[in-house]
């Protein structure tokens, strides 16, 4: 074999390979496989409500805010009894939307108070071939056998007062399941070898920035992304006062920006050469504000006043997470206004106000971003420059999760069902 063949088939195998980790049979963690809230799933359903599309609509026990994810014909989500002295994992067969596990995973004798919109199960599982990690916070971390439902390893000594409840999912890197725990006493990042649950690091949040602050300002409830820069992987983690940026395999610190606000929980993005970090609550003269710093990720050590390139904190979501289609933003504040701007400068494109609050992170697939508010009702728009609702669906109940997409279907979770959505011949 010639040395261009080589070349070429290495490429090949580079192109298979992201197309894999993009397929739209698995979403596998928060956000999806590849933690960015896109699919590359066609012929999905424009249109739906309890008359129309429901391939199958499954009754979850108790309450839990989790998003589904799946591994082939498995869907695991977790759920927790309100007062939270139960925790619980439960599968469900993808085709016919029975249930096949459902596992009292943890049992707590005084669980932390928490936030009365939140859930004892809000962190969402990650589940990959053979195994199914589920994680409540402070409460608990397993890894579960998909087939038997078998608890492989538990760990329960990773704890924090979250002071509103746990909210951060595991992501899965290589050898390790990475975990955040944030609370109002200790903060801290750590990393488990996932077929043992042994602690390989733990990196605790910068002192000289927590000293000073009060400790109800010290908390944070986000999920991490991992994003290649120059040929290295890189941990972006927005925790409450500071974004930190470790090597995935050691946690060491590569570049920190510095902001100094509050309870950040939207998920970091990388799109555009550009990290866009959610900075998490700040108040000024009575008012809240949420902001969105757009970083060059090239740095080294506190970039903070060379490497940021834009700020925006008007209708940023606290909650919801941003996604990004050709250079394009779209994201959703918690009252509901849907923005879409341009990723390389935080250039407006559109704002639109949408009914009701929205929580749950978009989606999308098929040219398509799927805005869950609230109250049940999914507004689907067009990811373009023109801001064009293509059709708004209205199921029963409240909608926290957020959807997960596979195959040809939804994966929609309320306070009551998950619902396999899906194009139905009447």
């Amino acid at each position: 074999m010639t040395r261009l063949n080589r070349i070429l088939l290495l490429l090949v195998g580079v192109v298979f390979l992201t197309n894999s980790l993009r397929s739209s049979s698995n979403w596998t963690e928060f956000r999806g496989t590849q933690h960015d809230g896109c699919s590359d799933a066609t012929g999905l359903p424009l249109e739906w409500s309890e008359q129309k599309n429901i391939k199958w609509k499954t009754a979850i026990h108790d309450r839990g805010w989790s998003s589904p994810v799946v591994w082939r014909d498995q869907i695991w989500l977790t759920t927790a009894t309100a007062d939270g002295h139960q925790l619980y994992a439960v599968c469900v067969n993808l085709q016919t939307g029975k249930i096949i596990h459902d596992l009292l995973v943890f049992e707590n004798e005084q669980p932390q108070a928490i936030n009365n919109m939140n859930s004892y199960a809000t962190p969402t599982p990650a589940v990959e071939e053979n195994f199914v990690y589920v994680h409540f916070g402070t409460f608990g971390t397993a890894c579960l056998d998909i087939k038997t439902g078998t608890k492989i390893w538990e760990r329960r000594d990773l704890n924090c007062n979250h002071v509103q409840g746990p909210a951060s999912s595991p992501i899965i890197y290589q050898h390790l399941l990475i975990l955040h725990l944030e609370g109002d006493d200790v903060q801290f990042v750590t990393a488990l070898d996932k077929k043992t649950g042994k602690t390989v690091w733990t990196v605790h949040r910068p002192e000289e920035h927590y000293r000073d602050a009060r400790p109800l300002f010290r908390k944070a409830y986000i999920t991490p992304i991992i994003i290649q820069v120059n040929g290295q992987d890189q941990l972006i983690s927005n925790g409450a006062l500071v974004c930190q940026v470790l090597e995935p395999l050691t946690g060491k610190e590569i570049w920190r920006v510095v902001y100094g606000y509050d309870s950040t929980v939207s998920m970091p993005l990388f799109t555009e050469g550009l990290v866009l970090v959610n900075t998490g609550l700040d108040y000024v003269d009575g008012k809240q504000y949420v902001r969105l710093w757009a970083v060059r990720p090239e740095g080294h050590g506190d970039v903070t006043h060379s490497h940021v390139v834009w700020k925006m904190e008007e209708n940023v979501p606290g909650l919801s997470s941003p996604l990004a289609h050709e250079g394009l933003v779209f994201m959703v504040d918690d009252k509901g206004t849907a923005t879409c701007l341009e990723a390389k400068t935080g250039y407006v494109v559109w704002q639109h106000k949408l009914r009701g609050s929205h929580l749950p992170s978009p989606v999308y697939a098929e040219g398509r971003v799927y805005y869950s508010g609230q109250k049940g009702k999914t507004t689907v728009v067009a990811a373009s420059r023109t801001f064009k609702i293509l059709a708004e669906n209205q199921l029963d109940g409240e909608i926290w999760a957020s959807p997960a997409i596979v195959g040809r279907s939804i994966l929609l979770r309320t306070d009551k069902f998950l619902y396999r959505i899906e194009n139905v011949t009447q």
